[in-house]
């Protein structure tokens, strides 16, 4: 059974999304403060956090940060906080889907089984390498190295690069790569893609002597520029 971790200090919403959530068969741990939801988070594994960021004690993206130091657990963030800077500065810390005050609480669980559909339904046995070896990606472990490193991705940033790589030189518009990450259902912002796309080149193409492997085609898209190790 799918475990998720809910983080809320407003018991009418908390009550509610544990209530959908645990209609469709998840089993969902509550915390109304920060550091509950962190004590709980370091006590057990959870497949999804569900996270408020308007917290009593510490700010959610506290919370966010300090999770992602030792977790790339899926992280929904959930707040009132609904400028495009917010969202983007949401992604770039760590969140995986940004939802905003007031929400439809059949959206979430929408967004939730679409996630876990995505996740159990496609199962990867087989690692590929890129430029002698520089980057590597093993799609079983969820790991990607470049020169030997491991390089620390969220779920969504690991997809993204996942579906470069296996449409390797076609050109993914913003729209097709959404649409093969969330589903056609998602309706979510086009800049998502963009901020998970610049925290991917952070993560493997900091040094200048690695090749460019995520490539922008103006007013296209993006595609994947690797050269495949056989």
């Amino acid at each position: 059974m799918n475990q998720i971790l809910l983080v809320e200090d407003e018991q009418s919403v908390s009550g509610v999304i544990k209530a959908y959530l645990e209609k469709e068969g998840y089993q969902v741990h509550s915390a109304d403060t920060g550091l509950k939801g962190i004590d709980l988070f370091m006590t057990s594994k959870y497949n999804l956090v569900v996270l408020d960021l308007m917290l009593p004690d510490i700010s959610g993206e506290e919370v966010c940060k300090i999770i992602r130091q030792t977790s790339d657990v899926h992280i929904f963030m959930l707040t009132a906080k609904g400028s495009l800077n917010d969202r983007i500065e949401g992604l770039k810390i760590g969140a995986d889907e940004y939802l905003i005050k007031p929400f439809s609480p059949r959206e979430l669980t929408a967004r939730v089984n679409a996630l876990f559909r995505r996740l159990n339904g496609k199962v990867h046995s087989s690692s590929v390498m890129f430029d002698d070896g520089t980057l590597q990606i093993d799609c079983e472990k969820r790991t990607v190295k470049v020169s030997g490193e491991e390089r620390p991705f969220t779920p969504n940033e690991f997809d993204i690069l996942r579906i470069l790589v296996a449409n390797k030189g076609k050109v993914l518009s913003r729209e097709q790569l959404i649409n093969k990450l969330y589903g056609e259902d998602f309706s979510g912002f086009d800049r998502t893609i963009d901020v998970h796309i610049k925290n991917i080149r952070k993560k493997i193409e900091a040094d200048t002597k690695i090749p460019k492997y995520v490539v922008t085609v103006l007013k296209a898209g993006y595609k994947f520029g690797g050269v495949l190790v056989f």
